[in-house]
């Protein structure tokens, strides 16, 4: 359990004892009315302790993504506690369907909201987990063209720097359409790779230019599908 969980537990139960507290300290007529609200006013505390770990789960993307979860929590446990409250105070002379049909109308409010700010960060979460997958392999691919140009000759460097410029600057999302491309780019890195490591450079301005048109056939393919 995290220290954020532990405080959070600490304040819900801080609140309701707080909560419990004035609910009997103060003469309320202690009617149907009175009971309701109490009942209603706990569970919208108990809710809590529900949404809070589950929106705070995850990654740090995650975390955030899960503040209109927490959001829509806060306001329906305020607006429970303030409602309770109030028909506490009036549990003498308020009929008992009136407070039960708005908690219930309130309860279901929050379970909808719950549902779809839930959905919806799954949703974000997923697409972004695909996003991060789809990007890994230019990544990758500019990582390695971006070390040869730092370990090469002097006099191939300017066409190792030229190359790793078109690296960054090329569309960085991977699909299957260009899969194909993305091999043919891949064997052409290692070669280069290969020609680096064994000092070959009058090899590897040739191997520039054609890993180059690769790259370049790889992103007129992007374009294409998208």
């Amino acid at each position: 359990m995290t220290k954020n969980l532990v405080r959070f537990y600490i304040s819900a139960a801080a609140v309701l004892a707080a909560f419990c507290v004035i609910a009997f300290v103060v003469p309320f007529a202690k009617t149907a009315v009175f009971w309701l609200s109490l009942v209603f006013g706990v569970i919208a505390i108990v809710v809590q302790l529900y949404t809070m770990p589950r929106a705070m789960a995850g990654d740090t993307r995650s975390k955030f993504y899960g503040f209109p979860t927490l959001r829509i929590s806060f306001i329906y446990l305020a607006a429970q506690l303030i409602l309770s409250l109030l028909f506490m105070a009036l549990a003498a002379i308020a009929p008992v369907w009136i407070p039960t049909v708005l908690y219930l109308v309130l309860l279901c409010a929050a379970l909808i909201g719950f549902v779809g700010a839930d959905s919806v960060r799954e949703e974000v979460v997923k697409q972004d987990a695909n996003t991060k997958k789809q990007v890994s392999v230019m990544r990758a691919f500019q990582s390695q063209v971006a070390n040869l140009s730092i370990n090469c000759d002097a006099s191939v460097k300017p066409e190792l720097d030229k190359l790793a410029e078109e690296f960054r600057f090329s569309d960085p999302v991977s699909s299957d359409a260009i899969k194909d491309a993305e091999d043919e780019l891949r064997c052409c890195i290692d070669e280069l790779q290969r020609a680096v490591s064994e000092n070959r450079s009058v090899d590897i301005p040739e191997l520039c230019r054609k890993t180059s048109l690769v790259l370049a056939e790889r992103n007129r393919l992007c374009k294409l599908n998208k």
